[in-house]
């Protein structure tokens, strides 16, 4: 559905944008116009955890921008983007317009970038690999091509004492342990008032216990399997370094005949302070501080110093909380009283600052701009009338 509402909303966007020249107020006597254009080729690099929607929301705003395209998808689900190029070309794109080049990022991925007929790159993944293909970009000779890069989030959500702890754990469970908290807008640390944390901290407990590990194809499975063999190492890593410096609070039996998977079950960590966390570990692995009322300010605050800044959530009932958290946090996208993901293309655009992305938001109205280079057209319309007046005389 996600990469069919990329499609329409960047198709409307081509054609109110796009379509006509743009007439920009001037002088009298003078006519001014600005024209949008493509670049060129652009290198898309989209990443496995939403391999299709992602993968077709990058080609479908090149491609409105007036771009071709040459898109590489995340080595581990190239089988998507390969059927989404072949839907593509059967619905009418030109093949010499859509290039697909499957292959690892060292190689293949970074071959691209470094190729000078690249005339932009739009990348999702990781903060480490968005700063390499920086540094290849900035390498290279000849003209300056822009970065659009969505990465991670180091996403934090703010709880105060006012807050239905209900509500709260359902929104975290959603928010952390969806898709295996492989989400980029994935709920990462929970921040506890002092004075709701124990009753949340007990619901939250007996809800991941409940938790359904297995096939995600069925109906009844509530948390599915990691991506890989190296993202469960990585988490399995994580885990042995939270059980020597923090405390568990909860976690989610693993079933006896998933031991041999890809499954890592869901957990949450208490820990003294956002000192013990400083990089997004990708998986469902939730870490949990508690802080003072008097401190809302100073833990948005650190929240900010981390450097990331793509999603946050906040649950309270009293207004003004949300809006000394509104105007102090450094975020893309903040949610109140409600999960942190799932954003909808052209109501909630998506994407971060920071070491969390670029910018513009994916799924807004400012996006295909980025793919596009402005030409303004500016004509004396009285020299124009009277060069007109002359020939016509002459004539």
């Amino acid at each position: 559905r996600e990469a069919v509402d990329f499609c329409r909303y960047y198709a409307l966007l081509a054609r109110r944008h796009f379509a006509q020249p743009e007439e920009l107020p001037g002088p009298t006597g003078e006519s001014n116009r600005l024209q949008l254009a493509g670049r060129g080729p652009f290198a898309c690099i989209s990443p496995w955890n939403f391999p299709l929607s992602i993968f077709v929301g990058q080609v479908a705003a090149a491609f409105a921008a007036g771009n071709a395209v040459v898109a590489k998808p995340a080595e581990q689900t190239p089988l998507v983007g390969a059927l989404a190029v072949r839907l593509l070309r059967e619905s009418g794109v030109p093949a010499d317009a859509l290039a697909f080049l499957p292959g690892r990022g060292e190689t293949v991925g970074a071959a691209l970038v470094a190729e000078p007929r690249t005339a932009g790159v739009c990348f999702t993944g990781s903060t480490a690999t968005a700063r390499a293909i920086q540094r290849s970009l900035a390498a290279r000779e000849g003209p300056l091509v822009p970065l659009i890069a969505e990465t991670g989030g180091l996403n934090a959500m703010l709880v105060d004492s006012s807050a239905l702890a209900e509500q709260v754990v359902a929104d975290v469970l959603a928010s952390a342990f969806d898709s295996a908290g492989q989400r980029c807008s994935a709920l990462r640390v929970l921040c506890l008032q002092e004075e709701i944390a124990p009753r949340v901290i007990e619901i939250l407990a007996g809800a991941t216990a409940e938790l359904r590990m297995g096939d995600p194809a069925r109906l009844s499975t509530d948390v599915g399997p990691v991506i890989d063999a190296d993202a469960l190492e990585m988490l399995q890593r994580h885990a042995a370094r939270m059980e020597r410096e923090a405390q568990r609070l909860c976690e989610a039996k693993l079933p006896a005949e998933l031991a041999g998977g890809l499954f890592f079950a869901p957990r949450a960590y208490e820990l003294a302070s956002l000192e013990g966390i400083d990089r997004e570990v990708f998986g469902p692995i939730l870490h949990v501080v508690r802080f003072r009322s008097s401190e809302l300010e100073a833990m948005v605050d650190a929240i900010n110093a981390k450097g990331y800044g793509l999603t946050m959530g906040i649950h309270s009932r009293i207004e003004e909380t949300v809006e000394r958290v509104r105007r102090r946090a450094r975020v893309g996208n903040l949610y109140v009283n409600r999960n942190m993901i799932g954003a909808t293309v052209g109501v909630q655009p998506f994407g971060g600052e920071g070491l969390s992305g670029t910018g513009p938001k994916a799924g807004g109205p400012h996006y295909l701009f980025r793919f596009a280079t402005e030409r303004t057209f500016t004509v004396n319309t009285a020299a124009a009338g009277g060069n007109a007046a002359l020939l016509s005389s002459a004539g």
